[in-house]
């Protein structure tokens, strides 16, 4: 009871989260070309994938039984792997280091701001390098042809969704790290479900037991999603994969501000 009391007081206590936000925005301005970087790995991939092996596949069937070129049928995928890769190594690397070696927040709590607005604060900065990675990623297969309806522009606002469940739960295991090799362990949890979150194949290729389990990964339901919508295949199922990420969103916020508040006032 003690710790679902603390949990349900966390928005109240995140009022000044913006704050840090702002400074991390006027920081990022003299290390813009190590931010601009991470974007180019799925767009690589798209022309890679997408469009170089995608003369070799054809058309791809879709969830409801429709044919599309290979191309637009992995960009979706894409897109919401650049969501999460911008927020979970923002979340991760960036904390790691403001958080061990440059004491940041030990700073930031001389002034008004408390551990709920630190971990508010970093999680909705994450949350927006992700925004910025998938909204330069879909003007990018705009231009490749990858996008076919309309629809599509919604998967900007899923992709902050993405983000913000992959950048809460990326901070909140941050602060678990002692030194820089336990990133590795992000490594091995983001390889696997960016290769088989049916990213590259449809679900139906994986058997029967591994479907399962690449529908339980978190990815998964960001990739379905955004294809979706990329795809106008709008339904009911939307729902869940909603509900997945915001339930992972939450949790993780949660989580984040109490290991903060814990590690900062102890």
């Amino acid at each position: 009871m003690a710790v679902l009391e603390r949990i349900s007081r966390v928005p109240a206590g995140a009022g000044m989260a913006r704050m840090l936000v702002e400074r991390n925005y006027r920081s990022s301005r003299r290390t813009w070309s190590i931010i601009v970087s991470g974007f180019f790995e799925p767009v690589f991939f798209l022309f890679a994938m997408g469009v170089g092996i995608g003369a070799l596949v054809g058309d791809v069937a879709t969830g409801d039984g429709r044919l599309v070129p290979y191309v637009v049928f992995v960009a979706p995928a894409l897109l919401a792997a650049s969501a999460m890769n911008g927020a979970i190594f923002d979340s991760t690397t960036n904390v790691f280091f403001k958080l061990k070696y440059a004491r940041l927040y030990d700073s930031v709590l001389s002034t008004p701001l408390g551990p709920r607005d630190i971990a508010v604060g970093e999680i909705s900065w994450a949350l927006l390098r992700g925004v910025v990675y998938s909204g330069a990623f879909l003007a990018v297969a705009v231009a490749a042809g990858a996008v076919t309806t309309w629809t599509a522009v919604l998967a900007v606002p899923a992709a902050s969704l993405i983000g913000w469940a992959f950048a809460s739960v990326g901070m909140a295991t941050t602060t678990y790290m002692r030194t820089w090799s336990d990133f590795e362990y992000v490594q091995l949890a983001i390889l696997p479900m960016f290769l088989f979150s049916a990213t590259f194949f449809p679900l139906s290729t994986y058997p029967p037991v591994l479907q399962w389990v690449v529908q339980a990964t978190p990815l998964y339901h960001g990739v379905a999603m955004v294809r979706d919508l990329m795809l106008d295949e709008v339904g009911a199922g939307m729902l869940v994969h909603v509900g997945y990420l915001v339930g992972m969103g939450l949790l993780g916020t949660a989580w984040t501000a109490l290991r903060i508040e814990r590690l900062l006032l102890r």
